[in-house]
């Protein structure tokens, strides 16, 4: 991947960021990762900054990165807009390579990517590396169970239509190119990696994944 696939599709995805789809699923995600209050959060493929911007107010800083330069610009117009720039920070940077030192952030988030690499396991390791000692990841993946028949019929089922209909089957047709993990799996993937309590809550009726685990203390 590089980021010049993405430079043209700020639109949709910022579209898309502002579904009531993806928007219940940004709120969720929010909810489970608690208070930012006073804390460094990372955004891993942050997009427009839309994520962010739920916690920006109580965090100490919010950071995102993208391999997209003008997600990057949106996302710094985006903050800019709400007055936030002071508490922002946005770089052009790949998910498997962070420009960060050890022992970072608080919380780093990454949704709608991880599945998207070749090799998620290298773009877990280094969200791992860069988090605090009792830092914690939350991702947002789609299920085993996505395919875009299943989104389909979601969209059936929930009256989603127009744009966040065609915006919620084009993620599908991406997912199932793409990797889809169980929740068992995605536990043992990241147990593998380096970290524990993990927990997982389903979204989209089943079809996409939340999961939060905790940096585990090397011994």
């Amino acid at each position: 991947m590089n980021g010049e696939e993405f430079d043209d599709l700020v639109s949709f995805f910022d579209g898309m960021a502002r579904t009531t789809w993806l928007k219940s699923v940004h709120d969720t995600l929010k909810e489970i990762t608690g208070s930012w209050e006073g804390k460094d959060i990372l955004d891993v493929g942050c997009g427009t900054g839309r994520l962010l911007l739920r916690g920006a107010e109580e965090a100490n800083k919010v950071v995102g990165v993208d391999l997209s330069s003008e997600m990057v610009k949106a996302s710094i117009q985006q903050f800019f807009y709400h007055e936030l720039s002071g508490k922002s920070e946005f770089l052009i940077a790949d998910a498997e390579n962070l420009p960060f030192d050890e022992d970072s952030f608080h919380l780093a988030l990454s949704t709608c990517v991880m599945f998207l690499l070749p090799d998620p396991s290298k773009g877990i390791k280094e969200i791992r590396r860069v988090l605090r000692k009792d830092g914690q990841m939350a991702m947002f993946n789609p299920s085993e169970k996505m395919s875009q028949a299943a989104a389909a019929q979601y969209a059936k089922e929930n009256d989603i239509s127009g744009f966040e209909r065609i915006a919620l089957l084009k993620w599908s047709n991406v997912s199932t190119r793409r990797h889809r993990y169980t929740p068992d799996e995605m536990t043992k993937l990241l147990k593998e990696l380096g970290f524990t309590e993990v927990t997982h809550k389903e979204v989209l009726g089943g079809l996409a994944i939340i999961s939060k685990a905790k940096k585990q203390q090397d011994s």
